[in-house]
């Protein structure tokens, strides 16, 4: 019998992860990345789980990623690699100028006042910076940004706060402003789950095996069969676009003292649910494996010590109930189709820019983007303004 079910593709990618890795084998090096190392059996759970070490980084030196299989786990940290590399000298194009004198040659400019570090001054019309083009994929036109938002070195002083949010990479262009348009609503979506009340996050605990989908379910059934609780949450907001959040804990009594190590979080948006919630699974695990290994070393030594704090041991109480929302089938499936299908539900939302930077133009193997998408909400960082209008308005309302 016929079914009318959505064929459920587990990939977005141009070609496949070996042919991935082919292509990106002898960037490698070139990109200060000394080894790429399997993780997955220091635990007992067999999500893969890869690092990929690259000791003289500006930024973090280890490097992670995960996946369904096991190559796909091998290609994901090889190309957070690459990625994060890439962003440590963008080998864009700019022009110092400033705000008054590209208005005055009718250029649209972002000079991005909501990613400005605590601390910091924003820049002023008449200041000169460096500027690099970028393409805003929502209003259809080109908008040079300020270089150093771009920016992942550690080594100097920035007046923007730096981070990977909206970094991406892929086999092509089209596919790093996917994967980082996505990254940027994820964290949009899970900064406004904050402050969801604990009432309705009680209706958005979901019963992965809801889903029916039979990769997601095995990865579940992993999990528990290690000995720990998957617990799943729907946080999937305004825009529309499924978002998961996914904690790995000990399956313990109520009352039973854990640590904020024990309990591991993941996220992931997708315009597939399916898609969606496996990120966020396997995310969960690989930052299981983050702990375990003792290796990243962005992760502050109080970390280990400090007890799960009392709103997380909630959520883990919490009974889920099945996912009630349908696939969108409309958002097509090729990458063309369903980044203009995801453009659509910005627009639909209110979410006015969406630019996207391309970091290596003229990199053959692969490719790197930024996409800086200003009127979303993003994760916690050292920013002079914390949270914006999204965030705000959901608080509000809330009261």
């Amino acid at each position: 019998m016929a079914s009318d079910a959505p064929v459920i593709c587990y990939s977005d990618r141009a070609c496949t992860p070996n042919e991935t890795l082919a292509r990106i084998s002898s960037s490698l090096s070139a990109h200060g990345i000394t080894r790429l190392a399997r993780l997955t059996d220091l635990d007992q759970i067999g999500i893969p789980v890869w690092n990929a070490v690259a000791p003289n980084s500006r930024s973090i030196a280890i490097n992670q990623g995960k996946g369904i299989l096991d190559i796909d786990a091998k290609v994901s940290a090889a190309m957070e690699a690459l990625e994060r590399s890439v962003a440590e000298d963008p080998k864009v194009e700019t022009r110092r100028m400033s705000v008054q004198s590209l208005n005055d040659e009718g250029a649209f400019v972002d000079p991005l006042h909501s990613l400005i570090k605590a601390g910091q001054t924003e820049i002023r019309a008449d200041e000169f910076v460096d500027w690099t083009l970028g393409r805003d994929i929502v209003s259809e036109r080109d908008v040079w940004v300020p270089r150093d938002a771009l920016l992942l070195d550690d080594t100097k002083d920035n007046r923007f706060w730096q981070s990977s949010d909206g970094l991406a990479s892929g086999n092509t262009l089209l596919e790093a402003m996917f994967h980082g348009l996505l990254e940027r609503i994820e964290r949009d979506a899970t900064t406004i789950w904050q402050f969801v009340s604990g009432e309705e996050k009680k209706g958005k605990c979901v019963d992965v095996h809801s889903i029916k989908d039979a990769v997601l379910s095995d990865l579940a059934r992993r999990i528990n069969v290690a000995g720990f609780q998957l617990q799943v949450f729907d946080v999937t907001n305004d825009i529309g676009i499924p978002c998961f959040e996914a904690f790995i804990a000990p399956q313990a009594a109520p009352n039973a003292e854990i640590r904020y190590i024990e309990v591991t979080g993941g996220y992931g948006a997708h315009p597939n649910p399916v898609r969606a919630a496996i990120r966020a699974v396997t995310e969960a695990a690989q930052s299981r494996l983050t702990y375990i290994s003792g290796a990243r070393d962005d992760i502050h030594p109080e970390t280990f010590s400090r007890n799960l704090p009392a709103h997380l041991r909630d959520l883990l109480l919490l009974n889920p109930v099945p996912y009630a929302a349908r696939f969108e089938i409309s958002a097509g499936t090729t990458l063309k189709d369903m980044l203009a299908f995801v453009v659509d539900k910005l627009k639909a939302a209110g979410v006015s820019s969406a630019i996207a930077v391309p970091l290596n133009p003229g990199e053959r193997n692969f490719s790197v983007a930024k996409v800086l998408v200003p009127e979303l909400e993003n994760p916690d960082g050292n920013r002079k303004r914390r949270f914006g209008p999204r965030a705000l308005k959901r608080v509000l309302s809330s009261r």
